[in-house]
């Protein structure tokens, strides 16, 4: 997949998952294979541009970290291209404006969906953040505000007058938040709308067999997975040989799953404090926990973790109880 001037190997893509797609994830994800584009958590322009400290350490990258995307949120034209020189500076390979986060914080400041109200404007900040940088301008939307109002085919027309390199749609309004079920015919009228302009299907993608149907269906040219990533991060690799082949690779022994989730655990003790660290992995067992067989204690045990040997020690308990 290609995406401006900058081709992909493959047309998967995650999904910039707020509170879950750092940096530690993402280094312990790509080696996996089957990942085209990586995509940091939606981070605040202005709040870049005047040094935040959260938003600058969403930002953060390292030269494992490519290619890279990354996504803004603003109401502000002038500071949103502000911000997207300063992420190119960086390291970003790809700028993604979200135009879809139904977050109260981030509507009530007129960004994310909040853009969906008012498509003329909308394209007109896409158009003013292209000219501004120098790699590839994306930008995420969802269907529209509510079932009466669907302007994601209206914004795919608007966005590939102006230049946008590629449109990912969320196959749900705002007011669906994450309930109810993607609306794959009306992805497909956004790609039919975009012409030319690569289309992205996004939204309940569980399985190699979910990616092939959103393709199929929609006729969307790659697809974004967030949640299912999760679930099983090896869902690119077996996604994408899917896609090339027709099967998928046998599953991940319980070994390969827990050396990755340790893998995961240790990027985050390399960058952050013990206390912040076991608050990730207390957060994230239960996801990993889904594809462990039985494994209560376990969970239980990393629920309450509250130092990196106690988790260690546990990670090798639960591999002696598997071997």
């Amino acid at each position: 997949m290609r995406i401006g001037n900058l081709q992909l190997a493959s047309n998967l893509l995650l999904a910039p998952m707020a509170g879950y797609c750092d940096l530690a994830f993402r280094l312990a994800v790509r080696p996996l294979g089957g990942l085209g584009l990586a995509c940091t958590s939606l981070i605040s322009s202005r709040g870049f541009i005047e040094g935040f400290r959260t938003s600058k350490h969403l930002m953060r990258t390292c030269p494992k970290d490519r290619p890279l995307c990354v996504q803004l949120h603003g109401p502000d034209a002038v500071v949103m291209s502000d911000a997207a020189r300063l992420a190119v500076e960086l390291g970003a390979a790809v700028i993604d404006i979200n135009m879809g986060c139904p977050a109260g914080k981030v509507t009530r400041g007129n960004g994310g969906a909040a853009w969906l109200r008012r498509p003329g404007d909308a394209a007109r900040m896409a158009e003013t953040v292209v000219k501004s940088v120098d790699v590839p301008v994306t930008v995420k939307v969802r269907l529209g505000p509510d079932d009466e109002h669907i302007v994601a085919p209206e914004l795919a027309r608007r966005f590939a007058e102006v230049g946008v390199a590629a449109l990912t749609v969320h196959g749900r309004t705002t007011a669906q938040r994450f309930s109810g079920k993607v609306h794959l015919e009306r992805i497909a009228e956004a790609v039919s709308a975009a012409g030319e302009m690569p289309t992205i299907g996004n939204g309940d993608v569980k399985t190699p067999q979910d990616a092939v149907a959103m393709i199929e269906r929609t006729g969307c040219a790659g697809v974004m997975i967030g949640r299912g990533a999760l679930r099983d991060p090896w869902i690119f690799r077996d996604t994408d040989s899917f896609l090339r082949t027709g099967s998928v690779p046998p599953p991940p022994a319980i070994a390969e799953r827990v050396a990755l989730i340790r893998r995961h655990f240790d990027y985050v003790a390399s960058m952050e404090s013990e206390h912040r660290t076991c608050h990730m992995i207390r957060q994230r067992i239960s996801w990993y926990a889904k594809k462990l067989g039985p494994c209560k204690r376990f969970k239980e045990q990393v629920r309450a973790v509250d130092s990196v040997m106690k988790f260690h020690q546990y990670v090798d308990e639960f591999l002696a109880e598997v071997d």
